[in-house]
């Protein structure tokens, strides 16, 4: 690493999506250069965006998870909840919520260790004045598979051997409506296994609600990972206030999280 150091003057760092990982080209080539090392323009741009959000959101602000487990995302929504007015809670991480207050949830997703920490996020999401929104209704699945035998379900009523794909046709209405009334928008994590054409729909009509709202005025943040895969898929990337290249390292800096990588 010292050999390739020494065919420049000066390292600049513009790799977001690796900023949270010690690897020798970013990490530890960056230590040769102690006097001469810089972010670069994309590494600026994230933060100033980040911060539109962390730091400067107008209110209303609502953020939007998803993705398969709460334990992914526990750091985050702690720190969303102490500036977040609404917590928008879909993909399979929902059912660990609806599992907690009792309801049945079939084959979906479901962190059984993790029942205990939903119900502590829904209590100081309460006393902190957020309001959470969990999907009413799914779209559920007899298997993990594009031709699996579908139907909607009440979301705390999913029989057994079913599970849930998709947020239901109320759920992305009342979610789409959560979102126009929206001044600042985070979104991290598809609603559903958007990837499958028959289970795409929840998530597509969430960021058509993203995209309605910022063509209004709001601010609109979308977190990188499968949130960017998403967003891309359908078209509107090019709609929204801003698409970060990090899904790891924004949720790194969101959870507050320090390095001392370069």
């Amino acid at each position: 690493m010292q050999s390739l150091a020494n065919l420049g003057d000066v390292y600049v760092n513009d790799a977001f999506g690796t900023a949270h990982r010690k690897h020798a080209s970013t990490a530890v080539i960056a230590q040769f250069f102690p006097g001469n090392k810089f972010f670069g323009y994309v590494m600026a741009n994230e933060i100033i965006n980040a911060d539109k959000v962390m730091k400067n959101a107008q209110k209303p602000f609502t953020a939007i998870t998803g993705g398969a487990k709460v334990s992914d995302k526990i750091l985050i929504i702690e720190q969303l909840l102490q500036k977040v007015d609404h917590l928008i809670i879909g993909g399979g991480m929902a059912y660990t919520f609806f599992r907690a207050m009792g309801g049945k949830t079939g084959s979906s997703l479901c962190e059984e260790d993790k029942l205990d920490l939903a119900n502590e996020i829904i209590r100081k999401a309460k006393a902190q004045g957020v309001q959470i929104h969990l999907p009413i209704d799914s779209v559920i699945a007899d298997g993990f598979s594009n031709e699996a035998n579908t139907k909607l379900m009440d979301s705390d009523k999913i029989p057994d051997g079913w599970m849930g794909l998709d947020i239901g046709k109320v759920a992305a209405q009342k979610f789409s409506e959560v979102i126009s009334r929206s001044k600042t928008i985070l979104w991290n994590g598809p609603m559903g296994v958007f990837e499958m054409p028959n289970f795409e729909n929840g998530t597509k009509t969430v960021a058509e609600a993203i995209v309605q709202a910022t063509a209004h005025g709001a601010f609109s943040l979308i977190g990188g990972g499968d949130s960017a895969a998403a967003i891309n898929k359908f078209g509107l990337g090019d709609k929204v206030s801003y698409v970060s290249t990090g899904g790891g390292a924004l949720l790194e800096y969101i959870e507050g999280k320090k390095t001392t990588r370069c």
